[in-house]
């Protein structure tokens, strides 16, 4: 690693009810001296904290403007629908799209689910976060459709959720600005892709230079007795008798 690579710090963000946690701890065996600071941050401002440079990658939920960034899709999301503990909806194990039809639903302004067209009836209003949402459903005044780790992430004891399983689907995805393809961001695309860390993927290696092959010492005893023969010779008379 760099003198540069130690002196930076890994930014990432993501959205509320992901948890990024195994991959961090994984980061910080392998580059203890790069830290990693964590942003939650929904998934819109993720994808402008990237585009501003205020994050190096964020894990956000599908779909984004893909202009200028990479994606590599994870991982997709039951959705549930959140409701009070004495509600009708909670005295069946899974929940259709159809059971919801006279159900006034409410749908924040940060839901990320796409819907075609949007289930139950129309609320009395748009909450502006899922978290909002989620007060007004402890209220009684609808129900609420959201990914299972965001109805996790706002649990109540009034509260309770059912998989809806006809429903759309969140996907989660790692993404970064594809012009900012550093060496720490493919250290951190290798962890994410669960690459050991003596794998050679990842970080494009650096080609091991070609050492010289060192000569031989010859050995005494292979020495050539190879002698020049002269072009003429003289011509040997007959021997005395």
């Amino acid at each position: 690693m760099t003198e540069e690579e130690t002196a930076k710090v890994f930014r990432l963000a993501y959205a509320p009810g992901v948890t990024p946690a195994k991959w961090v701890n994984i980061w910080t065996e392998r580059l203890p001296d790069v830290p990693i600071t964590l942003v939650t941050a929904p998934t819109a401002e993720a994808v402008r904290l990237l585009r501003d440079g205020g994050a190096d990658a964020a894990f956000v939920r599908l779909p984004i403007d893909r202009d200028g960034l990479s994606v590599i899709p994870l991982y997709v999301e039951t959705t549930v629908v959140v409701a009070p503990k004495d509600h009708a909806v909670t005295a069946v194990d899974e929940v259709t799209l159809a059971d919801l039809a006279d159900e006034e639903v409410l749908h924040p302004l940060d839901d990320t689910i796409e819907w075609t067209p949007l289930p139950g009836l129309p609320a009395f209003t748009r909450p502006p976060t899922t978290a909002s949402a989620i007060e007004l459903v402890a209220a009684g005044t609808g129900l609420l459709l959201v990914p299972q780790s965001l109805a996790r992430l706002h649990h109540r004891k009034d509260l309770t959720y059912r998989p809806v399983p006809d429903a759309p689907q969140s996907q989660v995805a790692l993404t970064w600005p594809t012009a900012a393809t550093t060496d720490l961001m493919e250290d951190f695309i290798g962890i994410v892709r669960g690459r050991t860390a003596n794998s050679s993927r990842g970080r494009t290696p650096t080609p091991p230079q070609k050492k010289p092959t060192p000569r031989k010492p010859q050995n005494p005893a292979q020495k050539s007795t190879r002698r020049t023969v002269p072009t003429t010779r003289k011509k040997r008379g007959n021997r005395p008798k």
